[in-house]
């Protein structure tokens, strides 16, 4: 038995309703999507293995089933503040979020693993990251990340939390390891980064201190245009409402 939660009940009717909805209602510019196909590459890309040795390539077929334009200017990538992200995001009416995506909107809090020894998926327990890296989870998250940010363009947006323990800019992690390294240089034209606290504290973290100024340095390094701002006014605005 693993550590982890087991796979979410429903989790086919889950994806492929998602799916409809995603291509139906939240973005219908995507266009026609086979969402019983999509479903199957997913499932397929865990399915009778063991559940700690799934690597990115093996979602290759549901992310290119899956995948569609990402408008320009508007990904907004992030570390440590998922909710606060969907919400300013607004479901891609005023940024386009890895959530946002259909890809992402797909797997975006859900739970899921198989068993070597079986076509069933396990809904009892799945390995964390802790357990083992190479997880179903994991893996997925790690693949439409590198996706997200080979098919990001224009200005580039990064909401980070200055309020998290162990600064703003974790490493390893997620924008650190998948997105930076896979983001197209030629397609970029500026890289904006947000660093907002909670609204109660503590400051943490700020422009051109700490981790953000190591997050700073590396992307100008890298030759890009970087600005950074603290407590942007739009997104505090949001954090006062909630």
């Amino acid at each position: 038995k693993w550590k982890g939660e087991g796979t979410t009940q429903n989790l086919e009717s889950i994806v492929i309703g998602r799916c409809y909805d995603y291509i139906r209602i939240v973005n219908p510019a995507v266009g026609e999507k086979n969402c019983s196909q999509i479903w199957e590459a997913f499932k397929n890309a865990f399915i009778n293995k063991d559940p700690c040795s799934i690597l990115p390539k093996d979602y290759e077929l549901f992310i290119n089933m899956s995948l569609h334009t990402i408008p320009p200017n508007k990904s907004l990538f992030w570390e440590n503040n998922q909710l606060l992200v969907n919400s300013f995001a607004a479901r891609g009416r005023r940024y386009m979020s890895l959530g946002d995506t259909l890809f992402g909107f797909l797997g975006d809090f859900l739970n899921w693993c198989g068993q070597a020894d079986s076509p069933g998926l396990d809904y009892e327990s799945c390995p964390t990251t802790m357990e083992c890296e190479n997880n179903a989870v994991e893996s997925f998250w790690r693949m439409a990340s590198i996706t997200y940010a080979q098919h990001s363009s224009g200005v580039i947006h990064v909401l980070l939390n200055g309020s998290a323990d162990g600064g703003a800019y974790p490493q390893p992690g997620f924008f650190a390891d998948y997105e930076i390294p896979n983001l197209q240089k030629g397609k970029i034209s500026q890289i904006v980064i947000w660093v907002v606290d909670d609204i109660e504290g503590p400051d943490i973290d700020s422009c051109g201190t700490h981790s953000v100024k190591i997050l700073e340095t590396r992307l100008k390094t890298l030759g890009y245009d970087v600005t950074c701002t603290d407590n942007n006014k739009s997104v505090m605005f949001l954090l006062c409402l909630d």
